[in-house]
Formats: structure tokens, C-alpha cells, sequence
């Protein structure tokens, strides 16, 4: 344990391994916030201990871990040193081991900042699946495909925080918007239905967050998927890339229930005619026979391997997954049996809150 001068000091030097990037971290700071708050991007996903992105080995310091879970940090891997950077006190000058890391990412890296603003817009896009906007009071930076986390207190007084991915190109910099699931449980979608989120109410939003953006001036195709909510980044990603102005063909399948869970389909419509390199294949698991769909059906994971068997592609492209958990996990044997590395996969696990702090998405 540290010493009471260490616990005086107040703040400690970061040294991330094999990059030579250092940073500083305040007392009582996890060093995955402090690293956020320098613009530096490190590896993470839930932020909260539970999904083990940002695991790494401690090289050298003294730390103390706050409370995560053993699936993401089991007591093997704790002994041996290993450490979740954003559950890690320091309590000394630090150096670790990155275990994964994409340079790409730490060159593009964004000052996590916050900022204030008000819910201007809500609508109903599907019987679950709800639309927002804010207009913040100063512009926010980000890349195609990263999310921000949402903080916001209902007429009732209580104060509710969520992640979520913006569905707007990093060209609009003050009116954000999101494409949001509506779960049984959720308490965010929930206060909107019922009216505990009004239009106008304040809300302070801090990030950016997020690995899953688009990357830029790559070979072949551009493979999106997206299920429910997961729309939102890949909406986000589809329009900054022709915006971008280049010219790959793109595959962009959407998996729902049903047709009454399919929504933009004019604006979808009305990309495909301006842009012809654009392929819409939108994905059907429970239509019923009678429905009269001619699209197809099953689940998106299917459609995606039938596609990229026919297109043969062997892993020339990159893919942009986006979505609930259960379709994250059947696609990635999918994306790998058709010779796609992980350098050219990207994911975004949506998963739903699992108390009253911070989720994600």
C-alpha cells in the first residue's frame, strides 16, 4: 500500500509501453480518465471493469484497482500482474504494458472534454426504436462511429447517465443526434416515452468516447453491419465516408424483426439513387410468411457470410459492426472464416445498463 508521502503527491507520471507515450494522473483518478482527459486513446470499451479492453500488465508502481469484474480480470491474471487501466489508482509513478493497442487510434486521439446542452428534438422512429437531438452550447469534436455519455435529470429529480453513439458526421459539430433502443428495463428510453425526459431539459455530455471509427483511405470494400440502435454509428460512418469523397463500394446490411422495425428507408432510399456504389441489404429474422417481404430473411450474420462468399473478398475490406451482443458474437467467426484479421474489424457491443451508474450503450 502507498506511503503517506506518495498519497501527498499529487500527481504521478503514466509510461505506456512499447509506444513511450507518458501522461500524468491526479490522485483518486482512474488512469484510463486521465489519459481520456489528455487526448491520449487507449484501448476500452465499458469503462467500468466489466468488458477487459483496456487490460494491460503492470510493470512497475503501486496501484490499487476499484471494483471490477473477475470475467474481465480473473484472480490468475490479477497475481500475474495484469491490470484494468480503467479501474487502476496509481498511488505512484506507473509504467505498463499495452496488450492491445492500435497507433492509428493514438494518432487520431481527442481530449475527452464536457459539454452543456438541451434535448431539441425526440421522435418515434419504430414502436422501440427512439429519435434525439441536442444542440450543444459549444462544438464537440469527434470521429464517425464514437459515442458520448449522456447525463441528464428527469422531472422527478433523478439524474440518469447512458452512453450513445452519435448518428450525425463529425462535419456538424453542435446538433448532435442519436438513435436510441427502447429496452424493458431502460431507463433513459423509458423516461422519454413517459415524458420524465422533456424536450429542452438540460443535459451535460462528456466524451468523445469509442475505437470504432472510420478509418480512412483503406483498400476494398466497406462492409457495414448494423441491429436496433447500432444503426446510429453506422449512419454516422456511412455519411462521413461519402463525404470523404471516396469511391469503394460499400455493403450495408441492417438486421430487424420484422419490416415495421425498419425506419429511414427514404433517406436510405434517396443515398442509394445519389450514390450507386451503395448497397442497402436489409435483414429479416421473424417476417412472417404472409407479410409479403421479398428482402431477405434470417439473421444478419447469415446474409453477411452469403454476401461475402459470393463477393470473395478474402479479407480485403474493413467491416464495421455495430449492434447488440448475441449479433456481435455470431458475426465475428463469420468475418475471420472469410479471411478478414482483426486489423480490419471494428465492433461496437451494444449492451444495456445494468444499474444506475454509467452503462453502455
Amino acid at each position: 500500500m502507498a506511503n503517506a508521502q506518495k498519497l501527498d503527491q499529487p500527481v504521478h507520471t503514466v509510461r505506456l509501453e512499447p509506444v513511450g507515450v507518458e501522461f500524468e494522473v491526479e490522485n483518486g483518478e482512474t488512469v484510463l480518465n486521465a489519459a481520456f482527459r489528455q487526448g491520449i486513446a487507449l484501448p476500452h470499451g465499458c469503462k467500468e471493469g466489466q468488458c477487459s479492453a483496456c487490460k494491460c500488465v503492470l510493470l512497475d508502481g503501486e496501484v490499487d484497482l476499484l471494483k471490477y469484474s473477475t470475467f474481465a480480470l480473473n484472480d490468475m491474471e490479477r497475481d500475474s500482474g495484469h491490470i484494468l487501466l480503467c479501474r487502476t489508482i496509481a498511488y505512484s509513478d506507473m509504467e505498463v504494458e499495452l496488450l492491445n493497442y492500435d497507433e492509428e487510434v493514438l494518432a487520431k486521439s481527442i481530449a475527452v472534454k464536457s459539454y452543456t446542452g438541451r434535448i431539441t428534438k425526440i421522435e418515434k422512429l419504430t414502436h422501440d426504436i427512439r429519435g434525439i437531438e441536442i444542440e450543444l452550447g459549444s462544438p464537440i469534436k469527434f470521429w464517425a462511429g464514437q459515442y458520448v455519455d449522456i447525463t441528464v435529470t428527469t422531472k422527478d429529480g433523478e439524474t440518469i447517465t447512458r452512453s450513445f453513439s452519435m448518428a450525425n458526421t463529425p462535419r456538424e459539430t453542435q446538433e448532435l443526434s442519436f438513435i436510441i433502443k427502447k429496452y424493458p428495463q431502460g431507463k433513459f428510453s423509458g423516461e422519454l416515452d413517459s415524458g420524465g425526459i422533456e424536450l429542452g431539459v438540460a443535459v451535460t455530455v462528456v466524451g468523445p468516447y469509442g475505437t470504432c471509427f472510420r478509418r480512412e483511405n483503406r483498400e476494398g470494400p466497406l462492409v457495414l453491419v448494423g441491429a436496433g440502435s447500432g444503426m446510429s454509428p453506422v449512419w454516422s460512418i456511412l455519411n462521413d465516408h461519402l463525404l470523404s469523397g471516396e469511391t469503394r463500394p460499400v455493403y450495408f446490411f441492417y438486421g430487424a424483426r420484422t419490416s415495421e422495425d425498419l425506419f429511414h428507408l427514404d433517406r436510405i432510399d434517396e443515398l442509394v439513387a445519389r450514390h450507386p456504389e451503395v448497397t442497402f441489404i436489409p435483414v429479416l429474422s421473424h417476417a412472417a410468411e404472409d407479410s409479403g417481404w421479398t428482402g431477405e430473411r434470417g439473421f444478419v450474420h447469415e446474409s453477411v457470410d452469403a454476401k461475402l462468399k459470393e463477393l470473395a473478398l478474402d479479407g480485403n475490406g474493413d467491416v464495421y459492426a455495430c449492434g447488440p451482443p448475441p449479433m456481435i458474437d455470431a458475426l465475428q467467426p463469420v468475418l475471420f472464416m472469410n479471411g478478414f484479421e482483426s486489423e480490419r474489424i471494428f465492433f461496437d457491443k451494444f449492451t444495456t445498463s445494468s444499474g444506475g451508474g454509467t452503462p453502455g450503450h
